[in-house]
């Protein structure tokens, strides 16, 4: 499927991010290094003209909180619960060193993310895959995008035309920008 151009953008970090704490449906506030990546995602987006462009934003937290910085008006800036990040069920708010230590065959590839599809009353990779594709689906205009790490890597799966499997391969980091079109994909940052 073909997709506009997108600009994806996490949320800066938090406070759980820095305690290695899972937010999954949970939320944390910005750190000042996360509300400085937001300001510097703001100065990637001034390099695009991205008037016309839809604005859109999970409604957690800290995905709001860094459209707030980074957007110099939201008054266009819509929410969409398709936006939010993998529920991590009993996981949320749990390190995951302590996740890796219940639960260590999950880990027994460093540089896996396939855990994320085991978090006991957690949504799994299947349901967070449908529910980024509908919404991309929907979009025919270019579209910004505040989201979170786990439902970036699936909005990018479906604009580069990859397996859900693939996410764990795809890079991603706080402060950057994605910007995907045409099926490639290039990583913004200062």
């Amino acid at each position: 499927m073909a997709y506009p151009p997108l600009l994806i953008l996490r949320h800066g970090e938090t406070e759980w991010n820095r305690a290695g704490r899972m937010q999954g449906e949970a939320d944390s506030p910005l750190t000042p290094l996360g509300t400085a990546q937001a300001a510097a995602q703001g100065r990637l987006l001034e390099t695009f003209d991205i008037t016309g462009w839809d604005l859109w934003s999970s409604p957690q937290g800290r995905a709001r909180q860094t459209a707030e910085i980074a957007l110099t008006s939201l008054d266009a800036l819509a929410l969409d619960a398709r936006l939010a990040e993998v529920t991590l069920g009993q996981w949320s708010g749990v390190s995951r060193t302590e996740i890796a230590r219940r639960a260590p065959h999950l880990f027994e590839s460093d540089d896996s993310l396939i855990w994320y599809d085991h978090a006991p009353g957690g949504e799994g990779l299947d349901t967070l895959y449908a529910r980024t594709g509908a919404f991309l689906a929907e979009r025919t205009t270019p579209s910004v995008i505040f989201t979170h790490g786990i439902t970036s890597r699936m909005l990018r799966c479906h604009a580069l035309g990859l397996e859900p499997g693939a996410f764990g391969e795809l890079p991603g980091g706080q402060g950057v920008i994605y910007h995907l079109e045409d099926g490639v994909q290039t990583c913004l940052s200062e």
